[in-house]
């Protein structure tokens, strides 16, 4: 994330711009602390980074009251230890977060920058996958965590492959993927349309530019010869 200023922290609302403000002036809990009831025991340090990464990312700001205009309150969580706090969030974590100290008047706030989770990954305090619902934190539900379990990586062969044109593709090859679809579909018309034609048809060619299944498969130059394309590789 971007580094960030005093002055733009007070501007911004955590009902609207990902963010919590905490004072935090001594003794606030990095995992816990002493509370029994499970509610209670989420409001600390580690269970807020667990609901913003869960949510694509935010920020937890301590040291700043949290209604507008956010006055500065300092605070000590972490004082001298912020290389240590940010390796044990890794450890129990495993995402890397970002520490910044700022200062004004000699009071000292800590900015605690969080990344968003891994894709298709959900991450738990105390077992429990959380997530912000105003001031508070709460358990995900069944379709929320579903939803997050189901994604995927983006297919980086469908990503446009950006300077590459269809000068720069064996013609031959292109011919053998247009014989093998058109015997796949019972249709011999389709080995004579126009080759724009049949990559923007497949989604291989877009805005009139090629991803890279185009430069992987039919690039001129590519060690792959033409004869070994499957059809199943591209998803004809």
């Amino acid at each position: 994330m971007l580094e960030i200023t005093i002055a733009e922290l007070q501007k911004l609302r955590e009902s609207e711009d990902h963010i919590e403000f905490k004072e935090a002036k001594h003794n606030y809990p990095f995992a816990g602390g002493k509370h029994v009831d499970l509610k209670d025991r989420r409001r600390c340090v580690l269970g807020c980074i667990v609901a913003f990464a869960n949510e694509k990312g935010g920020r937890s700001v301590l040291g700043m009251v949290d209604h507008m205009p956010h006055a500065v309150v300092g605070s000590d969580f972490a004082e001298k230890e912020v290389g240590e706090l940010t390796d044990e969030i890794y450890e129990r974590l495993g995402i890397r977060i970002e520490a910044t100290e700022l200062y004004e008047d000699g009071k000292r706030l800590l900015v605690l920058s969080v990344p968003s989770r891994p894709v298709g990954r959900l991450l738990r305090f105390e077992g429990v996958p959380l997530m912000r619902t105003g001031e508070s934190l709460r358990a995900m539900s069944d379709a929320e965590i579903f939803r997050i379990l189901s994604e995927q990586e983006p297919d980086f062969s469908a990503k446009i492959c950006e300077g590459l044109t269809i000068e720069d593709l064996d013609k031959e090859a292109i011919a053998e993927m247009k014989t093998q679809y058109a015997r796949k579909q019972e249709n011999p018309l389709f080995q004579n349309y126009p080759d724009e034609q049949v990559l923007s048809d497949l989604d291989l060619l877009k805005d009139g530019k090629l991803n890279y299944a185009m430069r992987h498969l039919f690039c001129l130059g590519n060690p792959k010869p033409y004869g070994n394309i499957s059809l199943r590789t591209i998803s004809l």
